[in-house]
């Protein structure tokens, strides 16, 4: 099957990274200290086998198991994987018609979300049995929870909050930096207050301050993947999980070998 890309607007790859490292004129150079973002790069602590087959497009841990939803029309699923084995534990397919998303878990449940198909389907963390399904408006890429409500991206700079029982929003933030919107917002996960969140094509992750949307964090993945472990079904950067109780992060990629456990590194500190 033809691999899908969700946007084909290439020059974003060139045009992001200018925008939040580079000296574009629009782009301000004078920011107050308290609105200073942090840059930081990367250590890998542990590297495991990951499905090249998957293409990720949502990442959450619990109980110490690895949840991944993979996308892709006719190939789009939601796994229970084994973080050391990258063994598929559990699975369930999604009909044909649905290019499967973003995905979290709140409650005892878990929230998978489609790209056109403007469908979130809600199963049973447990069993995988669906328990029913919201409609929304728009895309649906990345989902998140910070344990109240669930937080969405729709592939645009906003992220709304809504309410796990029934869908509504409750309110949205606008991701800014350095007073800027920040579109094409993608895979997102909650870790210890703020949203880190994919962005479509790049190879880096944003930390985004949850009560007013200012991005205040870079974490730089460059060359995180090495080349002898790419092929020619190797794709974008996507894929955030954090696991709470032992406060790891791990990250990969769309049809990526690896699953990487990293840590995030101040670049200010020598």
């Amino acid at each position: 099957m033809t691999k899908i890309r969700k946007k084909e607007h290439i020059y974003l790859y060139f045009l992001l990274p200018v925008f939040l490292f580079g000296s574009v004129s629009f782009v301000s150079c004078k920011n107050k200290a308290s609105d200073k973002v942090e840059k930081y790069s990367y250590s890998v602590i542990a590297e495991y086998p990951h499905d090249m087959r998957g293409y990720t497009q949502g990442l959450f841990v619990h109980d110490g198991m690895m949840y991944e939803s993979v996308g892709q029309y006719g190939q789009s699923e939601l796994r229970k994987v084994d973080i050391k084995t990258g063994e598929v534990i559990q699975k369930k397919s999604l009909d044909a018609r649905f290019f499967a998303e973003g995905s979290c878990t709140l409650n005892g449940k878990i929230y998978q979300l489609t790209w056109r198909e403007k469908t979130c389907f809600v199963y049973d963390l447990n069993t995988f049995e669906e328990l029913g399904k919201f409609n929304y408006s728009g895309e649906g890429w990345g989902i998140t929870t910070d344990g109240k409500s669930l937080i969405m991206s729709d592939g645009s700079s906003i992220l709304k909050f809504l309410h796990p029982e029934n869908f509504a929003e409750t309110k949205y933030i606008n991701v800014t930096y350095e007073g800027h919107a920040l579109p094409f917002l993608n895979e997102l996960e909650y870790i210890d207050g703020e949203i880190w969140a994919n962005v479509y094509l790049q190879d880096y992750i944003v930390r985004i301050n949850p009560a007013n949307g200012k991005v205040i964090g870079i974490v730089l993945l460059h060359d995180l993947l090495p080349r002898t472990l790419r092929t020619s079904q190797t794709d974008v950067l996507n894929g955030i999980a954090y696991d709470a109780t032992t406060k790891q992060i791990y990250v990969t990629g769309k049809n990526w070998l690896r699953l990487y456990e990293i840590k995030a590194l101040p670049m200010s500190k020598k």
